[in-house]
C-alpha cells in the first residue's frame, strides 16, 4: 500500500467514525413531561420484544406486526408510555412489511439524523419516554411525501 492510499484510507476511517458519532437532534417536545424509569421498571412494563425495540432500538422482522392489518378508526400510541403518535387516517400500506404513516403528531416525537457510513436515516423517538419507534423516509404519499416506518411492537392501537 502506498503512502497516498494509506492516508486516504485513514482520513476516510476517521471521517466515518466521527460521522457515526455525530447526531443532529431536533427536539420538538419541550412541553412533554419526560418519563424516566429504571431498567428494571422498563422490563416489568414491556414485553421482551417491546423492550428490545423501544429501549435498544432493535427492529422487528418485516411482516410480523399485527398492526400491518389494522385499519379501523382510532389512534396509535407509544407502547412504552401511551403518548398518542399517529391518527388512523394517516396510516397506509407501504408494502414494506412495517406499519407506515404519512404524518405524525409532531410535538410528540423527537428526531435525530443517524449517520452510518454512506446512508443517513432519520430516526424518530417518543418525546415522553425516549422510546425508539422507527425511521422517516422521503418516499411516502402526499400531502407530506414522508413515510414514518414504525415498529409495530413500539405501538399500541386504541380503537375509536
Amino acid at each position: 500500500m502506498n503512502r497516498r492510499l494509506f492516508l486516504c484510507h485513514t482520513a476516510a476511517t476517521v471521517f466515518l467514525l466521527k460521522s457515526s458519532l455525530r447526531q443532529a437532534t431536533a427536539d420538538n417536545s419541550t412541553a412533554i413531561e419526560k418519563l424516566r424509569l429504571t431498567d428494571e421498571q422498563w422490563r416489568a412494563r414491556l414485553t421482551p420484544e417491546q423492550y428490545a425495540v423501544l429501549r435498544y432500538s432493535e427492529t422487528e422482522y418485516a411482516g410480523t406486526s399485527q398492526l400491518n392489518h389494522e385499519y379501523r378508526a382510532g389512534i396509535y400510541v407509544c407502547a412504552g408510555c401511551d403518548l398518542p403518535l399517529f391518527k388512523s387516517e394517516w396510516k397506509y400500506d407501504s408494502r414494506t412489511g412495517w406499519p407506515s404513516y404519512w404524518d405524525v403528531i409532531h410535538e410528540h416525537v423527537t428526531t435525530r439524523k443517524m449517520i452510518y457510513a454512506f446512508r443517513a436515516p432519520v430516526e424518530y423517538r417518543c418525546a415522553r419516554c425516549d422510546g425508539h419507534h422507527g425511521h422517516i423516509f422521503n418516499d411516502g404519499p402526499q400531502p407530506t411525501g414522508l413515510r414514518y416506518c414504525s415498529n409495530g411492537a413500539a405501538l399500541t392501537f386504541i380503537p375509536a
